[in-house]
C-alpha cells in the first residue's frame, strides 16, 4: 500500500483538501517537482512556498485564483518553508504580499539564485556523469528571468499568522533538509505543510543536517493534531507518511555509522546500503548525499562536501540503482 491518502488523486495541479485549505502538487515529485498550499479564510490567503521557475508559478496562481478568485486575488502572506529555488523561485510574482521564512533560510536564500542555476546548466560539461546527470535533474526548468524575490519578515523559532479567523502556526525545525525548514501548521483545517520535511515515496535528500533534526521534525508531525500532511514532493499523506520518513532516516543513520566504524569511505558505504525496502522510492541516488553529510556529522567536520562530486556519486548511482 503506498503512503498517498486514496481520497486524493495524485495529479498536477490544484487539490482541494476542505475547509479553505489546497494543495498544488507536481508529478512524480522528482527533483524540482515540488508542491505548494494556500490556506483561506473570507478574503484572505496565506500562500506556501512557490515553484521552480516563472512558468509553473504563473500556472500555479492561476489555478489558485480560478478556486479563489477573492481571497486569491492579491495573496497577504507567503511562507517560503526552505531556501531550495522548486519552493521560493517564484515569489516575484507574489507581489506586494509579504514573505515570511525562518533567518537561516533567508540567509541561504541570499547566498543562491535562480542565476546561478542557469549559469551552471549552461556550463555543464554534458560529456561527464555529473553534468548529464545534472542537466537530466534540471534541463526542464527555465531559470532566465528569474528576479531573487527575498523574505521580508525572518522568524528563529514560532511565529503565528491569522488568516481570517484562522490561525496559522509556523514552526523551524531546521537545521534538517536545508539550514531552517519550517513547518506550517493550520490547526483548524488539521493539516500541516511540510515543505521538504517530508519527500513522499522519494528518497530525502540531507543538504545539511544534523540528521537528528530532520528525525525530531518527522517525530513533532506525528505528535501534531493532523489528518491531512503536504508533503514538499510527492503525493498528499498523513502521519504514515511522516513515519516512514523518519524510519528511513533511522535506518540509514544506523548503517551509514556502521559502516563508518568500519573504516569504510562514504561513497564505498552509500554503494554498500541496501535499498532493498525502499525500492518503491524515487531518486535513490540521493543516498550519496546522505551518506556524506552523515559521515561529516560522524567526524565533526564542518566541511561540505563539493556539490560537484556529490553529483558524480548520484549519476554513478543512478545508472545503477538496485541495491
Amino acid at each position: 500500500m503506498g503512503l498517498g491518502l486514496p481520497k486524493f488523486t495524485y495529479r498536477k495541479g490544484l487539490t482541494d483538501l476542505g475547509n479553505g485549505a489546497y494543495a498544488y502538487l507536481q508529478p512524480d515529485g522528482g527533483w524540482g517537482w515540488s508542491n505548494a498550499g494556500l490556506v483561506v479564510d473570507g478574503e484572505e490567503s496565506l500562500l506556501v512556498d512557490t515553484l521552480f521557475d516563472l512558468r509553473l508559478t504563473k500556472e500555479m496562481l492561476e489555478a489558485m485564483r480560478d478556486a479563489e478568485p477573492v481571497a486569491a486575488a492579491r495573496f497577504g502572506t507567503l511562507v517560503n518553508t526552505h531556501s531550495n529555488g522548486d519552493h521560493c523561485n517564484g515569489n516575484q510574482l507574489v507581489e506586494g504580499a509579504e514573505i515570511i521564512a525562518s533567518t537561516a533560510c533567508a540567509e541561504e536564500m541570499a547566498q543562491e539564485s535562480a542565476a546561478m542555476m542557469a549559469a551552471m546548466l549552461k556550463n555543464a560539461d554534458t560529456s561527464e556523469a555529473a553534468g548529464a546527470f545534472f542537466v537530466e535533474c534540471f534541463g526542464s526548468f527555465e531559470f532566465d528571468g528569474i528576479s531573487q524575490t527575498l523574505p521580508t519578515l525572518t522568524f528563529e523559532d514560532r511565529l503565528m499568522r491569522k488568516v481570517g479567523d484562522k490561525s496559522v502556526e509556523l514552526i523551524n525545525v531546521g537545521p534538517a533538509h536545508t539550514g531552517g525548514d519550517v513547518l506550517a501548521y493550520v490547526p483548524s483545517d488539521r493539516t500541516v505543510f511540510t515543505g521538504d520535511i517530508l519527500f513522499i515515496e522519494g528518497h530525502p535528500i540531507i543538504w545539511a543536517g544534523p540528521t537528528q533534526n530532520w528525525i525530531d521534525a518527522c517525530q513533532l508531525i506525528i505528535d501534531l493534531d493532523v489528518e491531512t500532511v503536504v508533503p514538499g514532493h510527492g503525493p498528499i499523506t498523513d502521519k504514515r507518511g511522516a513515519k516512514a520518513v523518519k524510519e528511513y532516516l533511522e535506518y540509514i543513520s544506523r548503517q551509514a555509522r556502521q559502516r563508518f566504524d568500519a573504516g569504510m569511505d562514504a561513497f564505498e558505504a552509500a554503494q554498500d546500503i541496501s535499498l532493498t525496502d525502499y525500492s518503491s522510492w524515487g531518486d535513490s541516488e540521493r543516498i550519496a548525499v546522505n551518506v556524506a553529510t552523515l559521515y561529516r556529522e560522524f567526524s565533526g567536520s564542518e566541511e561540505r562536501a563539493n556539490v560537484g562530486e556529490l553529483f558524480g556519486r548520484m549519476a554513478t548511482l543512478a545508472k545503477n540503482p538496485a541495491r
